[in-house]
């Protein structure tokens, strides 16, 4: 597990002193974040950059399906589509995972097996976390023995609006344990936490915790992923490596369903944080539709002809 450095560990010894921690960080600028944003978003990315942008958001995609009527058939097709995201083109590379419910991991994790793509489960009661600290613990513990390597975990938003942070904490420090091996996403659901500072003190109270990635949102609710809550997330574990040396990873969930929308991201990556975090080990798309308009522009890109969306699979 990621440990903090003296200059923080008594931060956590008490709820009193994690509230003058987090509401002792610095208060974001709304205006100029989104204006920095906007103008990140306006870099133009040309031929073989843009080429090389294209290959590396595909292979940062946390390929998902969390639906209710989700089948073993499905999540095999899925796992078919993230290790070959082009049929007809053996160099697109393949996805970083694929994200299923925790039912479906024992399917994911057969059809991926010794591929390098990893299986990721949403737990702790997603998308609501609405459940007992036993049950999310025994949710990530049965995703874990199943075969996931990566879970992706929802805070208590409630008690973190409610100011009730060490128990946030506790909660995430909890699931790390429990997930043992498999890296913990954590996700803010920051639609849901209504300010610029909420979003940098959310940051800051999961990587104190043991995050390995913080995450945006559940892409259940109307306010997911955006440009500007991301470099503000980005911010974050650019500050909190510098203060700790523990680097943390970025996922931008639910939204992002373009190719222009993709290498903007990376652009809001590559002038944060640098070339550290232009790996998927360290950032990922939660966006399962942009894969398609991807090997759109890809395709493109390579033959010169824009193929249209009859050319992939509907996932």
């Amino acid at each position: 597990m990621p440990t903090i450095t003296s200059a923080l560990a008594d931060v956590t010894a008490s709820d009193s002193a994690l509230r003058r921690f987090l509401h002792g960080l610095p208060g974001v600028d709304a205006v100029g974040l989104e204006a920095r944003a906007a103008s990140l978003g306006t870099r133009s990315i040309k031929t073989t950059a843009k080429a090389y942008a294209i290959d590396l958001a595909i292979s940062m995609i946390d390929l998902t399906t969390l639906e209710g009527a989700d089948t073993p058939g499905k999540v095999r097709a899925l796992a078919a589509k993230a290790l070959r995201p082009d049929p007809t083109d053996r160099t697109a590379p393949a996805t970083a995972a694929v994200c299923v419910y925790p039912d479906m991991v024992e399917t994911a994790a057969a059809a991926l097996a010794g591929s390098g793509v990893k299986v990721a489960s949403v737990a702790t009661a997603f998308p609501a976390g609405r459940a007992a600290l036993g049950v999310k613990l025994a949710d990530t513990r049965d995703a874990v023995a199943a075969g996931a390597d990566e879970i992706d975990m929802v805070i208590d938003r409630g008690a973190f609006l409610s100011g009730r942070y060490l128990k946030v904490y506790e909660e995430i420090r909890a699931v790390k344990e429990a997930a043992g091996a498999a890296r913990l996403k954590v996700i803010f659901e920051t639609g849901e936490l209504s300010t610029y500072d909420n979003i940098r003190r959310a940051s800051w109270l999961g990587m104190l915790a043991g995050a390995d990635f913080i995450k945006t949102s559940t892409g259940k609710v109307g306010v997911n992923a955006t440009p500007a809550n991301t470099l503000l997330m980005l911010q974050a574990v650019r500050d909190f490596r510098e203060r700790t040396g523990v680097q943390v990873g970025v996922k931008p969930a639910g939204g992002i369903r373009s190719s222009k929308d993709a290498v903007k991201f990376l652009v809001l990556v590559n002038e944060t944080v640098g070339a550290d975090w232009l790996d998927n080990h360290w950032f990922r798309f939660g966006a399962s539709s942009l894969l398609n308009d991807l090997l759109m522009q890809r395709q493109k890109l390579s033959t010169g002809r824009y193929s249209g969306p009859d050319y992939v699979t509907v996932d």
